[in-house]
């Protein structure tokens, strides 16, 4: 299958490139390099520098015929999208539009979209995790313009038979992340314990995520293609971690004495954010291979072998 892959110069978009690749697809990957890099970049993957704004997309469809897009491109800072939602909107659903329009005109029949958990149901109105059905009620302009995306595609659906599947993300972290910029934690910390910098956890650091493995994404992500409906999935591990566990499971791993500094909390912040994933494991299959603890293991070992690659 011929496949556009947006964002794919990015942490999540470069993995799940390298195993559409793998599995035998051709794929193209749309990047303007804002927050991905070169490198990241499949030597398979045929590679256009682009905007997911730029008009350029209705020619580029019309010569390629992409049957299915893998849309990871996003303006993805929470605080950003609170200080300019103008900003945030614009390419999160101007840039959608934008590829579903071409995409329309091009052949395009089915878009597999990166969406957000915790961003989109907000706070959990009662303890367990935030199934599917959960209330939406999200308290940032991020989770706002991914909600909104999300009723897009099933309008696309609806009146252009263009088949989607949301994937719901928790907190991805992993091996490429990047620790400036678009970062998570989990590549923060990670990157100046190995430096021996100081970290500073935001209040008292009890609030909880649901950090998710890279790798256990793109599983989501492939299993995707393959399934016939329009649908939607949590993927996350049903598991809360707050972050000075999440602070103190990488200063194990990194075997660093880096204290435990607090910051003042970020106005606004959500408590708690925890998914269940009960639905992808029965309707797709789809299997959780990285706990938390091993998966960190994992990303630390890998920024530490690119520190020790790069001499630093």
């Amino acid at each position: 299958m011929k496949i556009l892959v947006t964002g794919g110069a990015g942490f999540i978009g470069s993995h799940v490139a390298d195993k559409l690749i793998e599995k035998g697809h051709e794929v193209h990957i749309a990047d303007n390099l804002s927050g991905g890099f070169r490198h990241n970049i499949p030597d398979k993957a045929v590679f256009h520098q682009l905007d997911i704004r730029d008009s350029k997309f209705t020619g580029l469809w019309k010569a390629h015929n992409f049957e299915a897009l893998y849309h990871l491109a996003a303006q993805m800072d929470v605080r950003k999208s609170v200080a300019d939602p103008k900003f945030d909107a614009d390419i999160n659903i101007i840039g959608l539009l934008n590829l579903l329009e071409a995409g329309r005109q091009g052949g395009l029949k089915k878009v597999i979209f990166s969406s957000t958990g915790g961003a989109i149901y907000g706070e959990p109105e009662f303890g367990g995790p935030q199934d599917e059905d959960h209330p939406r009620n999200p308290m940032s302009p991020y989770g706002i313009t991914k909600l909104v995306s999300e009723h897009y595609l099933r309008f696309y659906a609806d009146v252009h038979g263009i088949k989607y599947v949301n994937l719901r993300y928790g907190n991805v972290y992993g091996p490429r992340q990047n620790a400036h910029g678009e970062a998570g934690v989990v590549a923060i910390f990670t990157e100046r314990m190995l430096r021996g910098q100081d970290c500073f956890i935001n209040g008292d650091g009890l609030q909880t995520r649901d950090y998710v493995h890279v790798d256990d994404v793109v599983q989501a992500n492939i299993l995707a293609l393959d399934y016939d409906k329009n649908d939607t999935f949590n993927v996350g591990t049903a598991t809360e971690t707050n972050v000075v566990e999440l602070f103190q499971h990488l200063r194990d791993h990194c075997g660093s004495d880096t204290p435990q500094t607090h910051a003042e909390a970020k106005p606004g912040e959500q408590k708690r954010s925890v998914l269940d994933v009960t639905k992808i494991q029965n309707v797709l299959g789809w299997k959780q291979k990285w706990e938390v603890r091993e998966g960190l293991k994992n990303t630390v070992d890998w920024f530490r072998q690119r520190k020790e690659k790069a001499g630093a």
